[in-house]
This record gives C-alpha cells, structure tokens and sequence, in this order.
C-alpha cells in the first residue's frame, strides 16, 4: 500500500476533518488504543503522514494532557490546555514555533480544532453533559489502524534493507577471500588486485547508511565479479581434479578387493577404529599437525552453498569453522568413515580442511562406493602436498549450476 502525505495546503480545516473521516483507511477502531504506542507507531510511519520529529514532540505534549491512557471507548478525547501549558511541557519552545507545529499536525489530519466562541480553551458542563473546546484527537484515534499498517510497511522495508545488507556483506567478504584463493592457485593475474579493491571499496561503502537501491546495484556487481573469479578458478586444475576424481572413482568400482585397495589400515593388518569402544570425534591437538595450519581460504560461505545436502542431516546454524567441524563429527559415522580415517585426515590436512572434505564427500555421497577410502586416498594426497579443497568446492558449485 502506498501512503501519500496529505497535503499541507489543504484548507478550510473542516475540509481536512471530513477527508479523514471518508478515508477508507480511517474506520473507527472497535476498541480502544494506548496513546504512546500509538505515538511510537506513528513516530516510525512519520514520512508517510509528512509530519517530522518536532511534530511529534508537540503531539506528545498534547498526549500528556489527556488523562486516560487509552484513546477511544466513550471517553471524549479532547484536550483544552493554554498555548502557555503547551509550551511549558515542551521545555520552553516558543509560542510561535508551538503554533507552527499544530498546524501542522491539523493539515496532516491527525488532529482537530474544536474552537469556542471566543476562541478560548475550556470545558464546559451542563448536567450530566460536558463540553470540551480545544484540540481533538479523534482524528488520530480514527487512523490508528492506518498509521499501524504504515508503521508495518516501514519494518519490512527496513528488514528487506537489513537482509540485503547482510547479503552484500557476504558477497563482499567471499569476493575477498576468491582472490586471496585465486592468487594462491593462479598467481600473477592482475584479476585478484581488482577484486580485492572492489571488496575494499564495498567494505568502505557499507559503513554508509545505503538504500535498498543502492544495495540492490552493490549486490548486482559483486554477483558479476564473483561469476568471473569463479570462472577463472574453475579452470584446468579443476578439472585435473575431476577427471582424477573419475578415475579414483572408477577404480571403486573396478576393484574386487576395496577394503584392501583403500583402506591402507586394514591392509596393514592394524585394527580399524571402528572396532574400537572408544569412538571420539575430538579434534587432533595442533602439536600433533605437522607445520603451520591456517583456516582454508575458501569462504565457509562458498561450501554451505556448495554442499546444500548437509542441511538435510544437520539441523543447526553453521557459521564459524568450528560449527562446520561439529557437523562433519555428526555424519561421519554414518557415512560409514572410520574414526581412524577421521583422524588422520585432520591431522594431516587440519580439522577444518577435514572437514569440508567430509560434507563434499556427503554431498557426492551417491557416487563414491568407499567414503572412508576415498578420505584415505585425499589424505594421502595432501601428506604430499597434492591436494587442496578448493577445486573440489568450486567443482561441487559447477555441477549444481549446470544441473
């Protein structure tokens, strides 16, 4: 719904009055309102009604004249106080910048003059009858249910702009992280100081307050680029390491023997781990990993996306490397990969290395005969420095997008 303004040229006042009594937005609420709330509501809707924050003030100063607060019932709604009480309440705002307010606020259409003969404010009884001559808020009343779906239209343009932001801000943090990556494996391109730039600037740009427009143009750039770091990744060493993944594959099937062929353990004629009572998923202490271990260059983003068949095995957030590690601990076993073949992959490639292994390894799960064996054969590789996780994630990545 879209919420235009009334004009505040509108004259006379009476004329303001009946159009917010034939809005078909304006229906009379079928019970009362909290006064501040409704305040608060229209406070985050105020562009919609062109009142601004000073406005608000002298409304609230108005509001704390009337007794109840409940707005609505049977309780006549019309407030009577002096020009002087008024600018009192507000901390001493001059008279005519109080007037300049009200004004405003009766050309809105959230509040009414009900003047008496004199021009005066007061109140009046005649028996059991009681007259109120000042500023009515029935017309604010009125539109509470209005002002409510403004204020509920502004929280959800606010959380498309929050959710887009947070989306940029991914975006932004895997575009950095494909260029460290890309140089790692392709080094020299001159592609990687232009992306790495363009994270920065985005990076600089979201410590504004951007529109969803802005945003929206942010998101459409960083998707492009990141296409084109992907497409230039996704290159020859991927697929040397599809088509050496074919053949590891078909040897699975080749094989009469596979539990000798790839489990090297059982070959040697050591007891599997499976055997074992004590079946731990506790992460190798980092004495044990031979040199300097660091966290995987790929963007944990980038392997969530890549391996979307995890969701269907483990329920919680994952969002930090440690929280993709837990969730490797809770398919393995039943992926049928031995606790001893679990734990030489993280001593030899590092737990979170291990890890994103795991959940690849779960999202081809269909097509490998002997997870265990096939995570002996890639930690066999990476002990020789032949083998890196990231082109088997941007592999993944390429079979969902040309599915």
């Amino acid at each position: 719904m879209e919420y235009t303004p009334i004009s505040p040229f509108m004259r006379p006042i009476s004329h303001v009055h009946l159009r917010v009594v034939e809005r078909p937005e304006a229906s009379v609420p079928g019970k009362p309102v909290n006064k501040w709330e409704l305040l608060r509501e229209l406070s985050k809707a105020q562009a919609a009604f062109g009142v601004s924050e000073r406005d608000l003030t002298v409304l609230q100063g108005l509001l704390s004249f009337f007794p109840d607060d409940a707005l609505g019932g049977n309780t006549e709604v019309v407030v009577f106080p002096s020009n002087k009480a008024i600018c009192e309440r507000l901390n001493g705002m001059p008279c005519s910048t109080m007037r300049r307010h009200l004004a405003r606020l009766v050309e809105a259409g959230l509040l009414m003059r009900r003047d008496s003969p004199n021009g005066k404010r007061y109140v009046r009884k005649h028996g059991e009858e009681r007259v109120a001559f000042g500023f009515d808020l029935s017309p604010l009343y009125c539109r509470s249910e209005e002002i409510a779906r403004a204020a509920e239209a502004v929280r959800e343009a606010e959380e498309r702009v929050r959710r887009l932001r947070e989306v940029v801000s991914l975006m932004r943090r895997d575009l950095a992280a494909l260029s460290e990556f890309g140089e790692e494996i392709q080094p020299g391109l001159g592609l990687w100081d232009q992306l790495r730039d363009t994270a920065a600037l985005t990076a600089r740009a979201l410590r504004r307050k951007l529109s969803l427009e802005d945003l929206a143009a942010y998101r459409v750039e960083l998707e492009a680029h990141l296409d084109q770091a992907r497409n230039v990744i996704d290159g020859p060493e991927t697929e040397e390491m599809n088509t050496n993944d074919a053949c590891f594959d078909r040897h699975h099937h080749s094989s009469n023997k596979e539990s000798i062929d790839l489990e090297p353990a059982l070959e040697k004629g050591t007891v599997s781990a499976d055997a074992r009572d004590d079946d731990t998923d506790a992460p190798v202490a980092d004495d044990e990993v031979p040199g300097t271990r660091q966290v995987p260059k790929i963007p944990l983003h980038l392997v969530l996306a890549a391996c979307p068949s995890l969701k269907t095995f483990y329920q919680d957030d994952i969002r930090h490397w440690h929280q993709l590690f837990d969730a490797a601990c809770h398919v393995r076993p039943a992926m049928g990969i031995s606790a001893s073949a679990w734990e030489e992959a993280q001593r030899l490639m590092g737990p979170e290395q291990a890890s994103i292994v795991v959940v690849a390894i779960l999202e081809r799960f269909a097509d490998i005969r002997s997870p265990g064996g096939y995570l002996r054969a890639l930690t066999s590789k990476a002990a020789a420095g032949e083998f890196s996780c990231g082109p088997m994630v941007m592999a993944l990545i390429g079979r969902r997008s040309a599915a």
